[in-house]
């Protein structure tokens, strides 16, 4: 049995559509119980692993994510991944200025990171979080890490649109 610990908010929607909470479950095989401001999740069988799997749906739901989307970490070819940002930048202003910065007008950047890598973003608190392959990811978070350090939107598209070509020439080209 484990105790997930996500925003207060979070809980609240999972509280508000017994749905939600009804999918988690049957997709995980576990039984899920809300509490106060956690969730504890507990395997209908002793596999370990579907706890696990539950954890990182819970904690991907917890920062931001659509539970349809948190479900794709079901699949063993998904990741789920996190960049903290208020841990890289003390300053609330500077934390603010890059969320608003890696999301764009109108979502336009974020939009854009997530049709070139493949990965889902969500914008979160003080987080950048992410769901895809390793390759995805990895391509994603080179794009929100330039954003992060102040690079240019058309550098954050250039160092991201470049380890795409290579991970694609990698992917068909054997002797690569």
């Amino acid at each position: 049995m484990q105790q997930i610990y996500i925003p207060s908010e979070r809980v609240k929607a999972l509280r508000k559509d017994s749905k939600l909470l009804q999918s988690l479950e049957k997709v995980c095989n576990c039984k899920c119980r809300i509490e106060d401001d956690s969730i504890t999740v507990a395997s209908e069988s002793d596999n370990g692993y579907d706890e696990f799997v539950a954890r990182n749906i819970i904690t991907a739901f917890g920062r931001g994510f659509d539970l349809r989307i948190a479900e794709l970490l079901h699949n063993d070819d998904y990741y789920f991944a996190t960049i903290d940002i208020g841990q890289r930048i003390g300053s609330d202003k500077r934390v603010l200025q890059v969320k608003s910065r890696v999301i764009g007008e109108s979502g336009k950047t974020k939009i854009y990171i997530e049709s070139v890598s493949g990965a889902k973003i969500s914008v979160y608190g003080d987080t950048v979080s992410f769901i895809g392959t390793a390759t995805q990811i990895s391509e994603a978070e080179t794009a929100v890490n330039t954003l992060i350090e102040g690079g240019t939107h058309k550098m954050a598209y250039s160092k991201m649109e470049a380890a795409h070509r290579k991970n694609k020439a990698q992917r068909h080209d054997p002797t690569f």
